[in-house]
């Protein structure tokens, strides 16, 4: 028995070595790499740097030092786990400092070296604009008695007409309070701008004196259409917040359970101040004779086929025009003085390679036909634009494409010949039966199909059966894009079920479950007929809002009535069935007429 324990022994013991044999010496190869969560921010606010190590650890790392940059002491996260399929140990380390600003302007956080394993890893250099706020947090913010603001930024105060920008828009609320729904950009006032996408990025937070606000960070696309000093703003922001109240009185009235939490909803409306900037206009002297008004950076292939055609073939002109800027006002080069070729209006698809639609490919397919012998190319294309960044007139070239452009040439119908028989002609042919002269009385055995019924009713069913599911799908997508719907029919089904549970509650004299189902019911009911989270219910809510809705005075004094009974059941809980059965009758009737109200 000793000797096949010890068999045993061995095999478990190579299997370990070998498992280890397999793992251990596969370590990944190691990388560094740094990022920054934002490029763009304005002073007074902190970026975070981010420092990636995989593969290893570092060993000796360089310093951050630059100038007018305080970094903070970095936050450690490690990683580690085994590929099974490769043998590979993935190790994954991240050093993640704050950036604090100390004045305005262009940073560049060059490449860091770092010793990784042995290796000497290098990362690449970021840079960080830090912009100068155009206007001082408003009255309180220090402090945190200002709820909410907005602020609004221009990365520059120079632009060109035609020149397209981003502005960043930033939206602070109180760290203590909650969004009660997605904000909304109701209104952006413009003049002199086209006021393009708009594009939200990850959240944040930010410190201001004492006090700590989460920041949404946005961008606007924003484009010149006229020379002289351009106004943005304010731009307007509504919001829901759900903010901690301190009104005990109402926490009793409407919390006897515990179950509402603290705090009441607020709608706010913020702006940003007005920014100015000057638009200047493009120069006059060494502008192209194509130019046809395209700002920004761009690149031009362009493509011709097919090359080898006849007169009045068509040849299509495929273009691609990319880069940055505002692409939507991109056309081609006037073309009008071809003449030896008949040009149709050209198709255009625009591709976007980011949010805010500032930067992609504008497409162009454009038909031409030749229209006689003597073309034997297609001449030179070019695209003329003005770019921002060096204030030149730039021209992109493709060279001229040779076409073999042939007549069309006579086409010669082929010769009918009819064929002779080669038989005598009193020869009797075989095989062929003699014409049948006497054809007999024609029967019809079966009615045609079209004219019987069950046939014309199975051509139906595949009709009827697309109706049916058209009107389903209607149906299914009305109520995926109708959330206020599906709480409504949601809560509708929550009321129906509870109405049963609170019978079988006062069947059995259940008072506290009773009250606790029956208050529930009030939040849900209530929650869904204005709009807004059930336990964020108060009492300005019940007076104020359900009037506005055009509930009557005798429901309102039913719905004060039922609560005061949920508050009341704490102290003196109602002993009787009947009482229960009556406060049943009493909230069925209530939910009635507040299903009633249009909200």
């Amino acid at each position: 028995m000793s000797r096949i324990k010890r068999h045993i022994f061995l095999i478990v013991g190579l299997l370990i070595l070998a498992v280890l044999g397999l793992i251990s010496p596969r370590a990944r190869a190691a990388n560094f790499s740094a990022s920054l969560d934002r490029d763009t921010i304005t002073l007074g606010e902190t970026a975070t740097l981010s420092l990636t190590f995989e593969g290893g650890q570092p060993n000796k790392l360089a310093s951050l030092i630059v100038a007018g940059l305080q970094f903070g002491t970095p936050s450690r996260s490690f990683s580690q786990n085994i590929d099974f399929n490769s043998g590979q140990v993935n190790t994954r380390l991240v050093l993640t400092y704050s950036v604090t600003p100390q004045h305005d302007g262009e940073f560049t956080i060059p490449a860091l070296a770092a010793d990784v394993n042995g290796q000497q890893l290098t990362s690449q250099p970021l840079k960080l604009m830090v912009t100068k706020s155009s206007a001082s947090p408003p009255a309180g913010a220090d402090n945190g008695s200002q709820i909410a603001f907005a602020k609004l930024t221009l990365p520059q105060k120079q632009i060109y007409s035609g020149e397209t920008i981003t502005a960043d828009l930033q939206l602070f609320y109180r760290q203590d309070t909650q969004l009660a729904r997605e904000p909304q950009v109701t209104g952006e006032a413009a003049d002199g701008f086209t006021v393009g996408k708009i594009t939200g990025d990850n959240q944040g937070l930010v410190q201001i004196g004492n006090a700590v606000y989460n920041v949404i960070p946005a961008k606007i696309a924003l484009t010149a259409n006229k020379t002289g000093t351009l106004h943005i703003g304010p731009v307007t922001v509504e919001l829901v917040l759900l903010v901690p109240s301190n009104d005990r009185e109402t926490e009793q009235f409407f919390d006897p359970f515990g179950m509402l939490r603290r705090n009441t909803q607020k709608q706010l409306s913020v702006a940003t101040d007005t920014l100015d900037m000057k638009s200047l206009p493009l120069p006059t002297e060494n502008v192209p004779a194509n130019f046809n008004g395209a700002v920004g950076d761009y690149q031009l292939t362009a493509t011709v086929g097919p090359t080898n055609l006849a007169v009045g073939d068509p040849i299509t002109l495929h273009v691609q025009i990319s880069g940055r800027g505002d692409l939507g006002s991109v056309t081609l080069p006037d073309q009008t003085a071809l003449h030896d070729f008949k040009i149709f209006a050209p198709t255009s698809k625009v591709e976007s390679s980011d949010q805010l639609g500032m930067e992609g490919t504008k497409t162009f397919e454009e038909i031409v036909t030749p229209q006689n012998a003597d073309v034997h190319e297609w001449p030179q294309f070019s695209f003329s634009f003005f770019n921002p960044a060096d204030g030149k007139y730039h021209t992109l070239t493709q060279p001229a494409v040779p076409l073999a452009v042939h007549s069309v040439g006579a086409t010669v119908m082929p010769a009918i010949t009819s064929a002779k028989n080669s038989s005598p002609e009193n020869q009797t042919p075989q095989d062929i039966l003699p014409i049948k002269e006497n054809l007999g009385t024609p029967e019809l055995k079966n009615a045609p199909l079209i004219a019987q019924p069950k046939f014309l009713a199975l051509q139906g069913l595949p009709v009827i059966a697309f109706l049916a599911a058209l009107v389903w799908r209607q149906r299914t997508d009305s109520l995926a894009n109708n959330p206020r719907l599906r709480r409504q029919r949601a809560v509708a089904q929550l009321v129906a079920g509870g109405l049963s549970d609170l019978n079988q509650f006062a069947a059995k004299n259940e008072s506290r479950e009773f009250f606790a189902m029956l208050f529930r019911l009030l939040q849900e009911q209530l929650g869904e007929r204005l709009d807004c989270p059930a336990t964020a219910i108060t009492e300005a809510d019940v007076d104020q809002r359900l009037i506005l809705l055009g509930a009557s005075p005798a429901m309102l004094e039913s719905l004060r009535e039922l609560f005061q009974f949920c508050n009341q059941a704490r102290y003196a809980p109602i002993q009787t069935r009947q009482e229960l059965v009556t406060v049943t009758a009493k909230f069925k009737k209530v939910v009635g007429e507040l299903q009633s109200l249009k909200p």
